[in-house]
């Protein structure tokens, strides 16, 4: 009995062994299958997918940032250029103590305190990730010193960047304009224009002037390179590479030499200056000074820079040529004149007595001339070439202000001229209509007396009047002011010509036309108010000074510039075109607080006349004692 029961017992173990024995069995060739099965989804399947991140890990594309295309003046000058040079770059994300870091980096490669208020500034304005300067223009020493040691220093790296120049400092700089740092609202833009892709890389973006405005000419196409790095980061060769496509040259209308003329000649004096080829709408010139040195803007300015410049009560960092917002004084009487012969008001043979005073019907108050006791007859040619105020006061009456209004506009008052640069403002151009829509007010008679002579709510820019008399000069023929006469291809060294845009000619009567001139060039000889502007010229010249109040006088005080705070005294204008038989240049400039537009503005044009004319450039000369040169 014993040795049965022990024979069933082993059966049953036995059976119970090869039971678990094929159970485990199964179990490890399922999970034999599956390893297998998991190696044919990773092996095969999913091959590709696994080797593009493998790929990945060992290859970096990194966006190749194309050169910036070249600012050329109309002789071929460089405006704006490009240089090589090392900058020293950290990227936050990868440093724990950044500040730590950078005081440990001092003791290998000098960090002043600048470099690291600009750094703190750019991170701020920067995402973490990003790889941003913490010393530019490294010497080659210092490159040496830091490869030795870079060990010490993960998340550092030492890259050749190309940096913008502006050779002439301030020279044009609100023309050129400048580039910047890329900022949160320029990411924005370029990602609203769909042009994230091509902006990888690049840390730098045009800001102003025709930096700004002609931005996707200058910049190029981006390209990438693929570089295979070793564990650390480090790239150890190039694999591939898409070169990327340089910006085009831009070939623009200013003459950086008669620019630094014209720019030179104001001297102390605050103001602009715009100058124009009456026939094509190029810019020969265009100043606001003070300027700025646009240099100062390719690191990123320094807060104590851009402190001067922003509360500077100065203001070098408006451009007062297209910004520049004035009543126009004097300067309108010309085509106040012609206003009048267009719509009828007024006759050549058309003569009043001037006694120096115009009182409107009803008013107790009379509106007063520039010179006391007056001019005594006056026609049309001599209100223009003495600048008589009585004239247009009586004119202004008549046209009504809504007539000035219309036949303004036309000449571009009012309105932008749409040159192309942006920041343009439009300038004021007042009608019945506009005062109601403004200030729910009725328009009164005594405002269009004002208007008459540029006064008012009358206000213009230095760009304005600049076109304006080139339409004059040009037979009335409106110009569109332009900057940029030519596109350089970066690829073809192709020049592309831009075209000229000038309108339609306006419906003035060549008649009118040749009056108004005939008087705009004895405004420059013997007895008229800018005699300066030609005195001994080899040209004939035609203009028209003007003078704008900045302050108005109490009823019956009488304007005494030497009394007034030098902030508060008048502006001082003038408008001109040259050789007057056949106009190759106009140009239109303001003084700010400068007095007398025949004492202060005009010899500054005679400079810039004389200059783009006959390629040289006279002596300033002494103010005149007469009592004509003084006038308005």
């Amino acid at each position: 009995m014993t040795v049965g029961l022990a024979l069933r017992d082993q059966r049953a173990e036995l059976t119970i062994f090869r039971t678990r024995l094929t159970v485990a069995g199964l179990l490890a060739l399922a999970a034999f299958g599956v390893l297998v099965a998991r190696f044919a989804w990773l092996q095969v399947v999913q091959r590709e997918h696994y080797h593009t991140l493998a790929e990945a890990n060992r290859i970096s594309v990194v966006p190749v940032v194309p050169n910036r295309g070249l600012i050329l003046d109309r002789n071929g000058e460089v405006l704006a250029a490009n240089y090589s040079a090392y900058t020293l770059e950290v990227t936050p994300s990868r440093v724990g103590n950044v500040e730590l870091a950078i005081d440990e980096l001092a003791q290998v490669i000098e960090v002043s305190p600048r470099d690291r208020r600009r750094f703190r500034r750019l991170q701020e304005e920067s995402k973490n990730f990003e790889s941003l300067p913490i010393r530019t223009r490294l010497t080659e020493e210092e490159v040496a010193r830091f490869a030795v040691n870079r060990w010490r220093f993960p998340g550092f790296e030492i890259k050749a960047r190309l940096f913008r120049s502006y050779p002439h400092g301030d020279i044009a700089s609100h023309a050129v304009g400048y580039i910047g740092r890329i900022n949160e609202a320029d990411v924005r833009r370029i990602e609203s224009a769909g042009l994230a892709a091509n902006y990888k890389g690049t840390d730098h973006i045009g800001k102003l002037g025709i930096e700004g405005a002609y931005e996707r000419e200058l910049h190029g196409t981006t390209g990438s390179e693929q570089v295979e790095i070793d564990a650390g980061g480090r790239a150890i060769r190039s694999l591939s590479r898409a070169e990327p496509q340089s910006g085009n040259n831009l070939v623009v209308t200013l003459d950086v030499k008669l620019q630094r003329v014209a720019e030179e000649a104001f001297q102390d004096y605050r103001g602009a200056l715009v100058a124009l080829d009456p026939r094509t709408g190029d810019v020969l010139a265009l100043v606001s000074r003070p300027g700025f040195d646009p240099n100062l803007f390719v690191d990123g300015i320094d807060p104590a820079n851009w402190d001067a410049l922003n509360n500077s009560p100065d203001r070098p960092l408006n451009n007062r040529a297209l910004r520049g917002q004035y009543p126009p004084g004097s300067t309108i009487k010309p085509f106040m004149a012609l206003a009048a012969l267009a719509y009828g008001k007024r006759t050549p043979e058309f003569t009043i007595s001037d006694p120096g005073h115009w009182t409107l019907p009803g008013v107790s108050r009379p509106f007063r001339d520039w010179k006391a006791g007056g001019h005594g007859l006056v026609n049309l040619h001599k209100s223009i070439v003495v600048s008589c105020d009585t004239y247009y006061y009586g004119l202004a009456n008549d046209l009504g202000v809504d007539a000035i209004h219309r036949f303004m506009t036309q000449l571009g008052f009012g309105s932008r001229t749409g040159i192309d640069i942006d920041g343009e403002l439009s300038g004021l151009q007042p009608s019945t209509d506009w005062k109601w829509q403004r200030f729910r007010q009725k328009w009164y008679a005594g405002d269009t007396i004002s208007v008459g002579i540029g006064q008012g709510y009358w206000l213009a820019t230095p760009l304005q009047l600049a076109a304006a008399t080139a339409t004059l000069a040009n037979g009335g023929v409106p110009v569109h002011p332009r900057l940029v006469r030519a596109v350089q291809d970066a690829r073809t060294q192709e020049i592309r010509e831009l075209p000229v845009r000038n309108g339609p000619p306006l419906d003035f009567r060549p008649e009118h036309l040749e009056l108004v001139k005939a008087a705009m060039i004895d405004v420059t000889r013997p007895g008229g108010t800018a005699v300066r502007a030609a005195q001994g010229a080899p040209y004939l010249v035609a203009g028209k000074t003007g003078t704008a109040q900045v302050v108005g006088m109490k009823a019956g005080e009488k304007y005494d510039e030497k009394k007034v705070r030098e902030r508060h005294r008048d502006h001082a204008l003038f408008i001109a075109y040259a050789p007057a038989d056949d106009p190759r240049i106009a140009l239109a400039l303001l003084v700010e607080n400068g007095g007398h537009g025949g004492s202060t503005a005009a010899p500054i044009a005679r400079e810039v006349l004389d200059f783009h004319l006959l390629g040289k450039r006279p002596e300033r000369r002494q103010a005149l004692g007469d009592e004509e040169a003084e006038g308005d």
